[in-house]
Parts: C-alpha cells; sequence; structure tokens
C-alpha cells in the first residue's frame, strides 16, 4: 500500500490472521517489522504482502503494541473524526437504554472504538479512566468532546473526574493520578458527590472515593430483575457493598433482607442508601465473611431465605489463579444452594473476564450436584447494553447473572 504518512508496522501471517478476525489487539509478538515512532502515536498495520490491515494507537511498553482504532484507509483521525465516534457512542446509549441514560457508561473502551477509556455518567458528573497510553495521549481532544456531545443533547454534565489511580496505567508507563479534569474555561466542580436515581432507587455516588469509577452500573438491569422475583420472600444479599441487591429486593416487595459485607466501610454507604430510600426498616445489615457465614448457617441446618443473591467481586482477575476462582466460586454456591428451601431462588453473577460462561456453568453443575439440587433456569443475563460485547473482542464480555428455583 501507498505510504500514508503514519509509521508502519509489519505483522506475521499469524498476526495478520489474527487482526483480520476482527479483534483490536496486535500484540508484540506478531511484529516482525516495527518503525521508530512516539509512544502513543498513529500508526498503520500491515501483513508482509503490503495489505492495510488497520490504524491503531502505539503502546510502546505493552505487550498490546497496537490497539486498532479504524479498518477504514479514508480515515482522518482529526477532531471531527473522535466527535464522530462519542456521537455513535452516545446515540447508541439513548436507544438501547431509553430512559436510563442519566447514569450508564458512555465509552466501554474496544467496544466503543476508544481503546482503553471508559467514561461512566453519574447524573451531573462524568467519571474517566484511562488504561492505554494513546488514550490517555487524546485526553486533551476526546473529554472536551463527550461534554460538547451531551450538552449539544441537553444534558447536564458539570464536571469531569479522573479516577486514573491504578497500577495497571504502570504496565502503559503511565502515572497514577486521581483529581478533576479541567474543563477549558470551566470552574472545577465543588464537590465530587452526586446523586442518581436507578431502578426507582437513589444513591449516593463519590466518583473521588467510591469503587472503580464510583459506581457499578453494569449489574442496573440484572438488580431490576431480583427486584422481580423478591415479593414475600426472605432475601439473603451476600457482598452487598453499597446494598443495591437488597435495596432492590426491598423495594420490590420482599418481607425481610439481610445484607451481608465484610467491609464496615461499604456497610455504612448501604446504610445511608437504604435510609435515603426509606427503605432501612425492611434492610437488617450484618457484617461477615461470606464463605464464614454461609458454612455458618449450612452447618447449623438453617433454612431462613428462600431468595439468595451472590454478587461477589471478581475472584480473579489473571488465567493463573483462575483454579483457585473455580473452588471459590464452587463454595459459595454449593452451601448457597443447600440453605435453600425446595423452591426456592438462587441469584448467582462472576464479574470475571477470566471466568467464561462455560467454565462457570460447569461449575454451578457441580455445586448442584455436591448440594443435591436441581436448578431450574429462570433466566441468564450479563451485563447491561450500556456496556456492550463486541463478538471479535470476547474481553468486552465478563459479567455473567443467573437466576435458579431450586427444585
Amino acid at each position: 500500500m501507498k505510504d500514508r504518512g503514519y509509521p508502519q508496522f509489519t505483522v506475521s501471517s499469524k498476526g495478520a490472521r489474527w487482526l483480520e478476525t476482527g479483534h483490536p489487539w496486535l500484540y508484540e509478538s506478531d511484529i516482525v517489522a516495527s518503525p521508530e515512532c512516539e509512544n502513543g502515536a498513529l500508526a498503520d498495520v500491515i501483513s508482509e504482502k503490503g495489505r492495510y490491515l488497520g490504524t491503531g494507537l502505539v503502546s510502546k511498553k505493552s505487550k498490546i503494541r497496537v490497539r486498532i482504532v479504524s479498518r477504514n484507509a479514508n480515515d482522518k483521525f482529526d477532531g471531527t473524526f473522535w466527535e464522530r465516534r462519542v456521537r455513535y457512542a452516545w446515540e447508541y446509549r439513548k436507544a438501547v437504554m431509553g430512559p436510563d441514560t442519566g447514569c450508564c457508561r458512555v465509552i466501554f473502551g474496544e467496544a466503543d472504538g476508544f481503546p482503553g477509556l471508559t467514561v461512566d455518567r453519574f447524573s451531573n458528573l462524568l467519571s474517566v479512566q484511562t488504561l492505554s497510553y494513546g488514550m490517555d495521549r487524546l485526553r486533551d481532544v476526546i473529554l472536551p468532546l463527550i461534554v460538547k456531545v451531551l450538552r449539544a443533547d441537553g444534558q447536564v454534565i458539570d464536571g469531569v473526574f479522573r479516577r486514573d489511580d491504578l497500577p495497571a496505567r504502570a504496565l502503559e508507563g503511565l502515572e497514577e493520578y486521581k483529581g478533576w479534569y479541567d474543563l477549558p474555561g470551566e470552574k472545577r466542580p465543588e464537590s465530587p458527590v452526586t446523586e442518581i436515581r436507578e431502578n426507582g432507587i437513589y444513591y449516593s455516588v463519590d466518583v473521588e472515593n467510591g469503587q472503580k469509577t464510583g459506581f457499578f452500573l453494569d449489574q442496573k438491569y440484572n438488580r431490576r430483575a431480583v427486584a422481580g422475583i423478591a415479593a414475600g420472600r426472605r432475601v439473603l444479599d451476600c457482598f452487598t457493598h453499597t446494598g443495591s441487591f437488597a435495596l432492590n429486593a426491598a423495594l420490590g416487595g420482599a418481607e425481610r433482607v439481610t445484607a451481608v459485607d465484610v467491609s464496615e466501610t461499604a456497610l455504612d454507604m448501604a446504610r445511608r442508601n437504604a435510609e435515603r430510600n426509606g427503605l432501612s426498616d425492611r434492610i437488617d445489615f450484618e457484617r461477615a465473611d461470606v464463605f464464614d457465614l454461609l458454612t455458618e448457617l449450612s452447618n447449623a441446618g438453617r433454612r431462613d431465605y428462600d431468595l439468595i443473591i451472590l454478587d461477589p467481586p471478581a475472584f480473579t482477575k489473571s488465567r493463573g489463579t483462575a483454579d483457585s476462582a473455580y473452588r471459590g466460586y464452587k463454595e459459595i454456591n454449593y452451601r448457597a444452594m443447600g440453605l435453600l428451601p425446595r423452591g426456592g431462588y438462587l441469584c448467582t453473577a462472576s464479574c470475571s473476564h477470566f471466568m467464561p460462561m462455560v467454565q462457570f456453568e460447569r461449575m454451578l453443575r457441580e455445586a448442584a450436584h455436591d448440594a443435591k439440587r436441581e436448578l431450574r433456569e429462570v433466566e441468564v443475563r450479563k451485563q447491561s447494553p450500556d456496556h456492550p460485547i463486541l463478538w471479535t473482542a470476547p474481553e468486552t464480555e465478563y459479567l455473567k447473572f443467573y437466576i435458579f428455583q431450586i427444585i
């Protein structure tokens, strides 16, 4: 192909086949010739025969050497290009989320064509994380464009907060940072705390100190599904964190909800959320290690609950710990199944990409067999559609959520 003015990375036939599947990552091991270029620069990727395969952002310190942003040789990567990408992402959210865009993921990395960038909206604030060198370098282009597009659509956005306080940034040669992003000509908001409304429930969100970007948005419709089966039930919500599943169950008419977490800080936040929504009289909060609690209840032969929710943090963030995670998932699911009466319901989740659906389902079958229970599938769900799954990039699929009746 003709020289387009960008540095050119030449890939092996194996690398070419990989990129032709549609995956947006080019690994260092698949490069056979690389140019001198700046870290974070745009570069073309070509086959050994000179065939154009795409243009991406270079990460010189990462094993993922180039992250593809376009496969169209006619694209010009100026502000108009990135604004068009932002508009595509926002119009998609409006289409699939309807009125629920007041709190949603606006940009989901590779799935939206912004590799390594996460942007969450919490009412009037945007919370941003950047995990690739190229996106970090484009921050001053892209973040003002996101604010511009949302405001042009009538959305109130008062500020942008950077949650770049992740050790993973070191893999890209990036420093950790947490603080306001200064929009040109604008004052910073007075507080990083705002309020959102999800499924009819109000939450206080602290974009500076909350988990990840401030609040977990990906379970939005799974929480609503729990509310739909909670009426009249005695509910145990394990790993409650901010109390979101417990609150949805209580609002859905649960007889009583017990919300459990090992963190007193998380429980304090959950209590405040319950008070804000007038649900404190229907939820008990208990500080305990979920593994220990389920074992104690099981050993005591207790049958206090007919709906149990398991929404643990990721037990594995790498393939190397997947076996240990498998055992952990099996233990809590086995215990929960044994605690439920015939006709009771189990809601169980995994948020780890390294625990794929096939493996998670195998674990559930083994747990049910050991617990001498049969599972009747009610529903299988994933992350909410503002976290879209790109089929050519399996890494974008991570959340699994199952509802079963015990028979």
